[in-house]
């Protein structure tokens, strides 16, 4: 893979990893899990993976980018992510935002931009904030189309079982 990527152009390894970030958000949508995918790259492969799971864990830390981390540190034993790349489906919320800061991540692919929460510079910035000594490369926008469509139906999906239940709700009390 390595020298596989070494042909090609950064924006075709963008999209390679966005991919396979997708496909964890797939799998976190079929646990009924918002669905956002990450992945953490070094040097061309995939070293930590994760899609949300707050849900399933009972834990609001369980982010696709917090389980990624997680698991690229425990697999190169060290809590710093010196020149890594995380992949992610959904511009990080504060939290995740932070977290990359500490494990100083050198760069930041996003699909989606999150107007409400995002902390990438959607909502805010702190990934590249001044006060901070550690800045984050940003690249948003890979994939930006089909991430934003597989968030928009599940939350479309949800909305109506919700008003589905309110309804059969109303009816079993008539």
């Amino acid at each position: 893979m390595d020298s596989d990527n070494n042909k090609l152009s950064q924006a075709e390894i963008d999209l390679q990893f966005m991919s396979k970030a997708y496909q964890l958000a797939q799998q976190a949508e079929a646990l009924d899990e918002i669905p956002v995918g990450a992945v953490v790259v070094s040097n061309g492969k995939i070293i930590g993976q994760g899609f949300n799971q707050s849900i399933l864990q009972s834990d609001p830390s369980a982010h696709a980018e917090m389980l990624a981390i997680r698991d690229a540190g425990k697999n190169i034993e060290n809590y710093r992510l010196l020149d890594c790349t995380l992949y992610v489906t959904l511009e990080p919320c504060s939290m995740c935002a932070g977290l990359l800061i500490h494990s100083r991540i050198k760069r930041l692919v996003f699909a989606a931009n999150d107007l409400k929460t995002g902390a990438a510079g959607s909502a805010f910035n702190l990934v590249t904030h001044e006060k901070h000594n550690h800045k984050i490369e940003v690249c948003s926008g890979i994939m930006k189309e089909q991430c934003s469509s597989l968030l928009s139906t599940f939350f479309k999906r949800r909305r109506a079982e919700k008003k589905a239940l309110k309804q059969q709700d109303k009816s079993s009390k008539s």
